[in-house]
């Protein structure tokens, strides 16, 4: 039986292993192996070994089974590791909804909302004039 503290142990070790093996794989494609921990390229050679002999996705999960068991025994696992089936990615479902053009404004909705298209707006010029003469008024009367 399984304890939960060993298959917590036993994910952590999976994604680890998966998360570490894609990167050395990056790397090793980058021509940077050589600055790997020798425990990274040791793992790289033997994929490298194992791709010879197999298809190349059944060699890299054997390579993260390798891996997954050297973290798990590290992290503090006890006894064989437990199989950690990787989930399975559900289909995405499209989140994402057409744009649509928003509903035309119908005239009555206008009329509520204050914008009167009966009336031309005030001009400008004739806005300044009104506040020009409401200065001169308070300053004459303030005089």
């Amino acid at each position: 039986m399984v304890k939960a503290a060993d298959m917590l142990i036993a994910r952590r070790a999976d994604t680890r292993a998966r998360a570490d093996f894609a990167t050395w794989k990056m790397m090793a494609k980058l021509n940077g192996a050589s600055a790997l921990p020798a425990e990274a390229q040791n793992f790289l050679a033997s994929y490298r070994k194992l791709l010879g002999e197999m298809p190349e996705n059944e060699a890299t999960e054997a390579t993260i089974l390798l891996l997954y068991k050297a973290y798990y025994a590290e992290m503090g696992g006890i006894g064989t590791p437990p199989d950690v089936q990787p989930r399975r990615a559900e289909p995405v479902a499209d989140n994402v909804t057409a744009f649509r053009r928003p509903q035309p404004v119908r005239p009555k909705a206008q009329a509520m909302l204050g914008a009167n298209s009966n009336r031309p707006p005030l001009p400008v010029a004739l806005i300044f004039a009104c506040l020009v003469v409401v200065y001169v008024g308070i300053r004459f009367f303030w005089r």
